[in-house]
């Protein structure tokens, strides 16, 4: 860990421990959001340099890892609750596994490497958006605030950033076998 990154996680630490503690109510499960949030912030370091508002980062990533989880506990229970009777199979089989294996994190490493590559190639204002949307996390309204755009401006940015981006995976051979059918 760099030493910013270092710094901003003795600055913050307790302040997103009481934030994950308020969103789960659960000392275990505030433990385990904190965990993710932290993994996340490691693995966006490169970028911490250039974020404004540390505080507002972290607690958009804060929130927003809580609200991914609680989108897949409802969709895990959905799924076990909807399962017939006479299913053969059992039910904790249906659940996903959480751990990729090695061959699995290649691959996602792999992509995510391609990715950022083509962000990297994007036009500045497209390039610009994506980080700020993707990666800082900011809503449309900051990031119209900040570009001193309009909200239907950064929509349509995002969607031509996102369209440029498919076309660039598109055109790369060795992209090909990471995209879906």
């Amino acid at each position: 860990m760099n030493g910013q990154l270092e710094q901003v996680y003795e600055e913050y630490n307790r302040y997103i421990y009481h934030l994950c503690l308020k969103l789960t109510r659960n000392q275990t499960e505030a433990e385990d959001l904190m965990q993710e949030v932290w993994v996340k912030v490691v693995r966006y370091e490169t970028y911490v340099k250039d974020v404004e508002h540390i505080k507002a980062w972290l607690t958009t990533i804060c929130m927003n890892t809580f609200r991914d989880r609680y989108r897949k506990n409802v969709r895990r229970s959905k799924h076990v609750m909807n399962q017939p009777d006479q299913l053969e199979v059992p039910v904790l089989d249906l659940v996903p596994c959480d751990t990729m294996t090695a061959e699995d994190l290649l691959e996602k490493h792999d992509l995510s490497q391609m990715v950022q590559q083509k962000i990297g190639e994007l036009d500045s204002i497209y390039k610009t958006t994506v980080l700020y949307f993707y990666v800082y996390q900011y809503s449309l309204v900051e990031i119209a605030d900040l570009m001193k755009v309009s909200i239907g401006t950064v929509k349509s940015r995002l969607f031509r950033a996102k369209q440029r981006l498919k076309e660039m995976m598109i055109a790369d051979t060795a992209a090909i076998e990471y995209l879906p059918a």
